[in-house]
């Protein structure tokens, strides 16, 4: 069976769209596109966190936020994200754009993450029915413990959420302490 063709939203470091481009195409040449990343944490405050299926064609079995995407011509990075968090860990939430940024990560098999991130932040509350086609597991953690392990274990974890996570942290760290 064929896979279908995904396409990314070109973007300007101001996230003007640009125009669209086949994904791994967007991949390989380490283009600038637009993309999200959702953190949806627990009622306890832990990082609902997933490894990724170990048939992903990048990044496989790789720890990483709760999920993270692209948004599709015509969606919302919002509509895109809640898409996401069903698609990949059967549940949805309400989430909020809390900052975007852009980075730019070699990710292996000679493909580059070259992103203007949106950040979604959200909460939930209860048992993620994950799909084991794009996870392979789930487990919530507490921000210091996940950032120590990070520190200790670089290679467990996917390249864009080691970025991201410094940057994630510092806004919870603020938001904790208000």
């Amino acid at each position: 069976m064929e896979q279908k063709k995904e396409y990314v939203i070109l973007v300007d470091k101001n996230d003007v769209e640009l125009g669209e481009m086949e994904k791994q195409e967007a991949h390989v040449r380490g283009v600038l596109h637009r993309a999200f990343s959702v953190f949806a944490f627990d009622p306890d405050g832990k990082l609902i966190i997933q490894r990724r299926a170990l048939s992903k064609y990048h990044s496989p079995g790789k720890w990483a936020n709760t999920c993270c995407s692209h948004p599709r011509k015509g969606e919302t990075v919002e509509e895109a994200g809640h898409r996401r968090l069903i698609e990949e860990m059967g549940f949805d939430t309400r989430i909020e754009k809390v900052f975007s940024f852009v980075y730019k990560a070699d990710v292996g098999q000679g493909l580059i993450e070259h992103e203007l991130d949106h950040v979604l932040v959200g909460t939930f509350d209860g048992t993620p029915k994950i799909n084991p086609e794009e996870v392979h597991e789930w487990k919530a953690v507490d921000m210091e413990t996940l950032r120590e392990d990070i520190k200790e274990h670089p290679e467990n974890y996917a390249e864009w959420f080691k970025i991201i996570f410094e940057r994630v942290y510092e806004f919870y760290s603020a938001k904790i302490t208000k």
